[in-house]
């Protein structure tokens, strides 16, 4: 037999060896596949950063954010680390979306998303991303009008979106941390568009 086909014998019975001794983490790989959707333009939705307690005080107001369930310390320091780890990951973000509430807004302004050119990004007030805790009746119509919201979003760059866990469960299905984003892409086919969950991310 031939060396070099001596070589390759060799090669071809060593491999799986190595491949056992260094098995692919598959939660490593759901991630790195999750950072590079993302770095392609897909979309995050980011539930707000942590505000402790559930719902809203009775007589909460959207134009008085003292009535509201607010961010605390802590909260408002995972909300940097949400608009820090993005800015270490190279993430190009296009637009930044906020539902009304003031603590989805508190979360979208502490993260301080830049787009390409490295200038700080507006985030813009949307109702299609507002809390449903105190109006599930209203969750089928508010999806709709969130799925027609992000099925506009073309890029370049990503689309961050700093909501509350009912809308983004009723968008993907899946109910997230406080400051955990889970990020998907709109699939267009058929008649109605879709989401299709990539993955999740934490700061």
């Amino acid at each position: 037999m031939k060396k070099h086909s001596l070589v390759a014998v060799f090669i071809a019975l060593i491999a799986p060896i190595f491949a056992l001794a260094n098995p692919i983490d598959p939660t490593v790989a759901i991630e790195t596949q999750t950072w590079n959707a993302l770095r392609g333009g897909a979309i995050v939705l980011f539930r707000h950063a942590l505000a402790p307690g559930g719902g809203d005080p009775p007589g909460m107001r959207l134009d008085d954010c003292k009535t509201q369930r607010n961010l605390s310390d802590e909260g408002r320091a995972q909300a940097r680390r949400m608009g820090e780890r993005l800015r270490q990951e190279r993430v190009p973000v296009h637009a930044v979306f906020t539902s009304q509430w003031c603590r989805a807004k508190e979360t979208a302004a502490l993260m301080a998303m830049q787009n390409s050119a490295k200038q700080l990004l507006a985030p813009q007030v949307n109702p299609a991303f507002n809390s449903l805790f105190a109006t599930p009746e209203r969750q089928p119509e508010q999806t709709a009008q969130a799925l027609k919201v992000l099925a506009k979003h073309k890029g370049p760059g990503a689309l961050v979106v700093t909501t509350h866990q009912v809308a983004i469960t009723g968008l993907t299905g899946i109910f997230p941390a406080s400051g955990e984003g889970v990020v998907v892409r709109m699939e267009t086919e058929g008649a109605s568009p879709r989401l299709v969950v990539i993955g999740r991310v934490n700061p």
